[in-house]
């Protein structure tokens, strides 16, 4: 891959990650101009967004559990919400096709992403090890009832428009306060 492909593929596989955030409707947005002829298919954009929100929640847990050592599961579930707010349009795509994928091969390569992704949440908050390639069981199951416990206390950031600040997490407490 050349450097200005690669580049390429970055502005593409950012312009649908812009289109993903405005829509919000877990759609995979193959309409964007480019992706066709730089993704080829479904699987292999979805492989790139996968990758695209495991890195960015790998990074942040990181920076989570910096700033609050004492409670690895609560730094870890934070982590997790603040990426949602981060990539919502990539969260609900990953959700749909989670959900409903398009053929046995995207739901093989999804169910195994998510299971790499339970093990990280259980190893990070203390939970689990990551013996294998895919960890045991148990770590897996400690990560998807981290990720449970992190979407049932999470409010999702909701942008009324591109062009608008996201609210404050103290304006978003008051709203809820509000409510």
């Amino acid at each position: 891959m050349t450097w200005k492909s690669f580049h390429n593929r970055g502005e593409i596989l950012r312009d649908v990650i812009r289109t993903a955030d405005r829509r919000r409707d877990g759609v995979l947005p193959m309409d964007v101009p480019g992706v066709a002829e730089t993704f080829g298919d479904e699987l292999t954009l979805l492989g790139a967004l996968s990758l695209r929100w495991h890195t960015r929640l790998s990074g942040r847990i990181e920076r989570e559990l910096v700033s609050q050592p004492m409670d690895l599961e609560r730094a870890v579930q934070r982590a997790w919400q603040a990426t949602a707010d981060e990539l919502p349009g990539i969260r609900r795509v990953l959700d749909h096709h989670l959900e409903h994928p398009l053929d046995d091969a995207m739901a093989s390569a999804l169910a195994k992403a998510q299971a790499k992704e339970h093990l990280l949440l259980a190893v990070m908050a203390g939970q689990g090890s990551a013996g294998g390639s895919t960890g045991d069981a148990a770590s897996v199951a400690a990560g998807r009832r981290i990720e449970a416990a992190a979407r049932a206390s999470y409010l999702p950031v909701d942008l009324v428009d591109d062009d608008a600040d996201r609210p404050t997490l103290l304006a978003r407490l008051r709203a809820v306060l509000a409510a």
